[in-house]
C-alpha cells in the first residue's frame, strides 16, 4: 500500500473514531437527564428578564451559539464574556435576569470571579459543567451535568467531545423552552426577516396583488367583459363576485373549455362559464403554505381572504412567490 493511501486510510480511521466518541458523549447525556433539567427550564420560564450565558475559551464560543439559539427561538438571551464582565460588562445584567455559567472543569477563574457579584444581585444561576462537585457547581441553583468519558483529542487536551456535549445540552434547553412557550412558525418568522430564512417566511400579504389590481367582475356580467378584465389584469383569471362575496372564478382553463363546447360564449353570463368554490388562502398565511395549496389543487393563483369575514383582500400568483425566492 502506498504512503498516500495509508495516509488517507489513517485519516478516515481517525475521523470515525472522533465521531464515535462525540456521538457517545451526546448519547450519554440522555441517561443523566433528570429533575435538574426540568428545574432549569422552569427557572428560565419564571424569570421576567433575559438569559445571560457566560463561559471562557472554547466554552465561550459554545455559549455564544447557545445564547443565539435561545434568542432565535423565543427566549431572550445574550452572551457575556466573563473576563469583560469583571471590567464593567456586568452592568448588562439586570436583577430579573438568569445566568447560565458554562465550564467543563467548573473551576474557570474568570467565570468564578463574576459569580459572587451575580449572586449578590439575587440572580439565579444554572451551571453547565462536567464536574458536579466543582466550585461552579457549588454556587449554582441548578446543575446540569455535561461531563464526558473522554475527549476525542488523543492528547486529552483540546475540548472536543466536551464542547459537543455542551452544545447539545444547550440545544435541548432551547427546544424544551420553545415548546413550553408555544413558540410557532409565525413567531420564528418575525425573528428571521432576512436571507433565505426570511424568504421562507414571507406571507401572502407581502406578495399579493391588492385593490384595483385584483381581477373582478360582478355576477351577471357578460363574458365579453370578463375576458377584457382577465386580459387587463394579466393573472389568467377573474373572480366573480356576488356583492362583496367571492362567488366563483373564470380561469383560462374555463374559457378554453367553454370555447371547445362551441357556440358564442361572449354573450353568455359569467355564471354560465365560471367554476364554483374558487381556491382561497387566509391572509397572514405563509407563502410556503400557498405553494402547497396550489400544488394540491393544481392551480397557480389563490384569492387571499380575511380569516374572519372571508372578504377578499388580494390575489397571489405562483410567479410572485417564485420571483420572491421562496422556492
Amino acid at each position: 500500500m502506498s504512503k498516500a493511501i495509508k495516509s488517507r486510510t489513517s485519516a478516515l480511521v481517525t475521523a470515525k473514531r472522533v465521531l464515535d466518541i462525540e456521538a457517545q458523549a451526546v448519547k450519554a447525556l440522555k441517561s443523566r437527564l433528570d429533575g435538574s433539567f426540568t428545574a432549569a427550564v422552569d427557572m428560565i420560564l419564571s424569570v421576567g428578564g433575559k438569559v445571560v450565558v457566560s463561559g471562557m475559551g472554547k466554552s465561550g464560543i459554545i455559549c455564544q451559539k447557545i445564547a443565539s439559539t435561545l434568542a432565535s427561538t423565543g427566549t431572550p438571551a445574550f452572551f457575556l464574556h466573563p473576563a469583560e464582565g469583571v471590567h464593567g460588562d456586568l452592568g448588562m445584567i439586570m436583577k430579573n435576569d438568569i445566568l447560565i455559567a458554562v465550564s467543563n472543569s467548573g473551576e474557570t477563574e474568570e467565570l468564578i470571579k463574576i459569580i459572587p457579584v451575580v449572586k449578590r444581585m439575587g440572580i439565579s444561576m444554572i451551571a453547565m459543567t462536567g464536574k458536579v462537585k466543582s466550585t461552579l457547581a457549588g454556587y449554582a441553583d441548578v446543575v446540569l451535568d455535561i461531563g464526558v468519558k473522554e475527549e476525542a483529542c488523543p492528547l486529552g487536551l483540546a475540548p472536543t467531545a466536551s464542547t459537543t456535549a455542551c452544545l447539545a445540552m444547550g440545544d435541548a434547553l432551547a427546544v424544551a423552552l420553545l415548546e413550553k412557550r408555544g413558540f410557532k412558525t409565525e413567531d420564528f418568522a418575525k425573528l428571521h426577516p432576512a436571507g433565505s430564512l426570511g424568504r421562507r417566511f414571507l406571507r401572502v400579504d407581502d406578495l399579493m396583488h391588492k385593490g384595483s389590481a385584483v381581477p373582478r367582475v360582478a355576477e351577471g356580467t357578460l363574458m365579453k367583459d370578463a375576458v377584457v378584465e382577465m386580459t387587463a389584469k394579466r393573472l389568467g383569471l377573474t373572480g366573480v363576485f356576488r356583492g362583496k362575496r367571492l362567488f366563483g372564478v373564470i380561469s383560462d382553463g374555463d374559457l378554453r373549455r367553454a370555447l371547445s363546447a362551441g357556440g358564442n360564449i361572449m354573450d353568455k353570463k359569467v355564471e354560465d362559464v365560471m367554476s364554483k368554490n374558487p381556491k382561497i388562502i387566509a391572509s397572514g398565511s405563509l407563502a410556503e403554505a400557498a405553494i402547497k395549496t396550489m400544488e394540491e389543487h393544481s392551480v397557480t393563483v389563490l384569492f387571499v381572504v380575511d380569516r374572519e369575514t372571508a372578504a377578499v383582500e388580494g390575489i397571489v400568483h405562483m410567479h410572485d412567490i417564485i420571483k420572491a425566492g421562496v422556492i
